[in-house]
C-alpha cells in the first residue's frame, strides 16, 4: 500500500460502514516522545560521572519497564523511574541535589504547553459529526486531561477513554460502549504495540501513523497482509481513507 493509505492491487477490497473512529493522543494528535527524550537526556548528563550515557540509558529503560505493572504509563512513573535508576547507578549515595533536579525536571514535563502535530486540527474537524470520535489513551489522568485541554482538540470527540493500557478487550468494550462495535470501527496511533495490533485483533480497523520518535516498549512488527491495516505518511490521508474504506 502506498503512503496515503491506498491498498496494493493485490489486497482484498473491503466495503464496511465504519461509524466510530478511536484517536490514540501522544505522538498522533500531539508531541509527547520528545520531550521524554529531552529529560533523559538531561538525566544522563546529570549521571555522567557514574557511567557511560548507553549503560545508564538501559538501565532507566529497564526500570520502567519493571514499574509500569505500578506506576502505570506517563510522566510521574517516569519521574520516578529516573530517582530509582539513579540510586541503583550510585549505590544509593546519589546526591540530594541530583534528586531535586530529576523532580524538576519531572514537574517542567507535566507543565510543557501542547504542541499538535501537523493535520490534527483539521482532520478531526473533517470527522466530527459524522462519525463518532473517541479518544483512546494511556497515561496519567491529570496529565492527559491537561494535555486534552490545552490542544483546543477536545471539542472534536464524541468521548474520552483514559485507560491502563490497550489491549483486544480494551478495543472490544470501547467500540461496543461507544459505537457499534469493532468491525465497524477504526483505530488511529502511531504505536504499532498499543493502537494497531490489539485494535486488529479484536476486529476493528486499523491506520498506523508513525512518528520519527517511538518509544522502546512501544515497537512490535507491522502486521503485514492484515486487509484491514493501513499506513499513513500523516493525519492528513485519513479523511481520503476512511471514506475509501466505506
Amino acid at each position: 500500500m502506498d503512503g496515503r493509505g491506498k491498498p496494493d492491487h493485490d489486497e482484498v477490497a473491503v466495503t464496511v460502514n465504519l461509524t466510530t473512529i478511536g484517536f490514540d493522543a501522544d505522538d498522533t494528535l500531539w508531541q509527547n516522545e520528545q520531550f521524554f527524550r529531552l529529560t533523559e537526556d538531561r538525566f544522563v548528563a546529570l549521571l555522567g560521572e557514574h557511567g557511560e550515557a548507553a549503560e545508564i540509558s538501559g538501565k532507566l529503560l529497564e526500570a520502567e519497564k519493571r514499574n509500569l505493572a505500578f506506576y502505570g504509563f506517563g510522566i510521574k512513573g517516569f519521574t520516578l523511574s529516573m530517582i530509582e535508576t539513579a540510586l541503583e547507578i550510585t549505590r544509593g549515595q546519589v546526591a540530594p541535589a541530583v534528586i531535586g533536579e530529576i523532580l524538576a525536571a519531572g514537574r517542567e514535563m507535566l507543565a510543557h504547553p501542547v504542541e499538535t502535530l501537523p493535520h490534527a486540527q483539521e482532520t478531526l474537524a473533517s470527522l466530527a459529526g459524522r462519525y463518532r470520535l473517541v479518544l483512546i489513551t494511556k497515561g496519567d489522568l491529570f496529565d492527559q486531561e491537561r494535555k486534552l485541554a490545552q490542544s483546543g482538540l477536545g471539542d472534536f470527540f464524541d468521548a474520552v477513554e483514559i485507560v491502563s493500557d490497550k489491549s483486544a478487550a480494551t478495543y472490544e468494550k470501547l467500540f461496543a460502549r461507544h459505537g457499534d462495535g469493532p468491525v465497524r470501527s477504526m483505530m488511529v496511533g502511531n504505536s504499532l504495540k498499543s493502537d494497531i495490533v490489539p485494535a486488529l485483533a479484536a476486529g476493528a480497523w486499523a491506520a498506523h501513523v508513525p512518528h520519527e520518535l517511538t518509544w522502546a516498549l512501544e515497537h512490535a512488527e507491522e502486521p503485514a497482509g492484515e486487509v484491514r491495516f493501513r499506513k499513513l505518511s500523516d493525519l492528513g490521508g485519513l479523511v481520503d481513507l476512511v471514506h475509501e474504506i466505506g
